[in-house]
């Protein structure tokens, strides 16, 4: 008998624990529009001095959509919707000195970008961001001896997950 209840007990909440909508409660639901299925990613513009920035972006941007969402990465004249983007700025900042030397310990790269993903076939914007920011540390002193492409990378990683945040559905 208790062998019964359980079983039921767990049938029962897993049947109806989560909700069909997720704005409701719980959701096994996907968190990303169901009405695309493909998305078109061309090469971020890069408004700043910083080269093959915009490569490294629009390459971490096309993983993350690839690993994370239900989306199929496509050309533009195929696909449902577009994800355009351009970097604007990017801004290198010390966090602190060597006492001893007075060269540079830390230093955190900050890139600013707008991005906007649309429909195609409507032209209507789904989701858009301006002055969309993101930041990593590196450290360029000994021992480590980080290249600057190293702060790049971080950088460019976590802004193409905050991306692929934005891109699901608002709740």
């Amino acid at each position: 008998m208790i062998r019964l209840s359980l079983v039921f007990s767990t049938i029962w909440f897993t049947l109806f624990s989560c909700a069909s909508n997720p704005t409701t409660g719980y959701s096994s639901s996907s968190l990303y529009a169901k009405q695309y299925k493909s998305v078109a990613i061309p090469i971020f513009q890069n408004n700043t001095m910083n080269r093959n920035l915009e490569f490294m972006l629009t390459d971490a941007v096309v993983k993350e959509v690839q690993t994370r969402t239900p989306y199929q990465i496509i050309g533009e004249q195929y696909a449902d919707s577009i994800l355009i983007g351009t970097i604007k700025s990017v801004d290198l900042n010390v966090l602190s000195n060597s006492r001893t030397t007075k060269l540079v310990n830390e230093m955190l790269i900050k890139v600013v970008i707008d991005f906007e993903w649309q429909n195609l076939q409507t032209g209507r914007r789904i989701v858009g961001r301006d002055n969309f920011s993101s930041s990593a540390l590196f450290i360029p002193s000994q021992p480590s001896s980080e290249p600057i492409e190293m702060g790049q990378f971080a950088v460019t990683q976590q802004l193409a997950s905050d991306i692929v945040d934005q891109m699901q559905a608002t709740w």
